[in-house]
């Protein structure tokens, strides 16, 4: 087994149909779990893997079956869609009706806004003759929109993983000034202190390990996730997305427990390297500032999204462009009977996202899940996309999700 953890081309030959493989990984999973419950004489492990598709691994393939009782899978909020304020669908969705075209990726179009009115969603606006178009890439958008030449909007939402695009058009001018930037991009390490500080402070069951995002990771590098181990002994490890990377992160988390060597680990390294992808977090660093960011279901987490620096705000910021406002942590928000509130997460009533992104509820807690809200038809922002842990939970055909 510690071959298989070692050896750098040993991945690259890993498919998820390698049952004897996943097999002997069980074997030692149990092995190390039951090894670190008899030694810290705990009831319960918690290991939260923060990605989006981790999630979806784990439900898709049953791995919490393979896994003993008392270790406890987690989710975290690695779903960008998930995480994206209404104030800013709301803003996209008046552009869209005003004329203007709207660029987006296709998750975006059904997270709801919290407008009472007719439509609710950018696919919604769309049906309603609002100019809304889907694309793959920034790059996309900026091709149509230098052919088109008129007014038009890119809706950047995402983490490190898309931000990369934008910035390296911007950088090398190949924006039109015709085309505007509304930015919802958001960075993952500061979430995940966030989380860190949630769990302490509501007194809940410790997370004890951390499978860290795979894509991400390509941009930004493991190192970025060195603070979980170093400052508050998580062992860490940043893993792939088939079955063997989610179980073999795991084995390596149990392994540290057992050991009480907490450290960061690359078991995606076909990928992953430490310091990451130079060229593009430059490019990053070159085009945006770091600031204060609002997390839908969440509220603001400093120095979390990403702000276009001066030099290109007043050309291409959309919100600017266009006098549409910015959340910020000490605005209010005027319901329909003008009572002034602080903004903290614009959930939908009953919804319980906040908690499921935390891996503090399951889909299966929130009284919405497959009754109000399901897959064809969203109410809350975790059932929208496909990274979403409702929607993940709702799809899922390897049975119900274990507890």
């Amino acid at each position: 087994m510690k071959d298989h953890f070692t050896d750098v081309s040993f991945p690259r030959r890993v498919f998820r149909e390698n049952l004897p493989l996943a097999l002997e990984l069980k074997k030692v999973i149990w092995k190390y779990a039951e090894a670190v419950r008899e030694k810290e004489k705990c009831e319960t492990i918690k290991i939260m893997n923060f990605c989006g598709t981790h999630e979806w691994t784990t439900t898709r393939y049953g791995l919490r079956d393979m896994l003993p009782p008392f270790l406890n899978i987690v989710a975290g909020p690695g779903c960008p869609v998930c995480v994206t304020p209404a104030h800013y669908i709301n803003a996209a969705m008046k552009l869209a009706q005003d004329g203007f075209r709207v660029y987006t990726y296709g998750d975006a179009l059904r997270l709801r806004s919290t407008r009472s009115d007719h439509p609710g969603s950018l696919e919604e606006a769309k049906a309603d003759g609002g100019n809304v178009k889907v694309v793959y890439s920034f790059l996309d958008a900026v091709k149509e929109s230098r052919a088109d030449g008129k007014e038009s909007v890119f809706l950047g939402i995402g983490f490190e993983t898309t931000a990369p695009s934008s910035a390296l058009a911007l950088q090398e001018g190949m924006v039109p000034e015709n085309l505007k930037l509304l930015s919802v991009l958001r960075l993952t390490p500061p979430v995940m202190k966030y989380t860190i500080k949630l769990y302490q402070d509501r007194g809940l069951l410790p997370i004890r390990g951390v499978i860290a995002p795979g894509h991400v990771s390509t941009i930004i590098g493991a190192s970025e996730w060195r603070f979980l181990s170093e400052k508050h002994g998580l062992p860490t490890v940043v893993a792939g997305f088939e079955p063997i990377d989610v179980l073999m992160a795991v084995a390596q988390i149990l392994q540290m427990l057992k050991e009480r060597k907490p450290d960061t680990k690359i078991e995606y390294r076909r990928l992953v390297s430490w310091e990451g992808n130079i060229y593009a977090k430059e490019a990053i660093d070159s085009v945006f500032d770091k600031t204060c960011a609002a997390w839908r279901g969440i509220g603001f987490i400093p120095m979390s999204g990403l702000r276009l620096k001066d030099k290109f705000f007043d050309r291409y910021d959309a919100l600017k462009h266009f006098g549409l406002p910015d959340l910020a942590p000490s605005q209010f928000i005027y319901t329909n009977a003008h009572h002034g509130i602080p903004w903290k997460h614009d959930l939908p009533p009953k919804c319980r996202c906040g908690e499921v992104v935390f891996g503090i509820a399951r889909p299966t807690d929130c009284p919405m899940f497959m009754k109000n809200c399901y897959p064809l038809r969203p109410w809350g922002p975790c059932m929208v996309s496909s990274e979403g842990v409702c929607n993940i939970w709702a799809r899922s055909t390897s049975g119900r999700p274990s507890d």
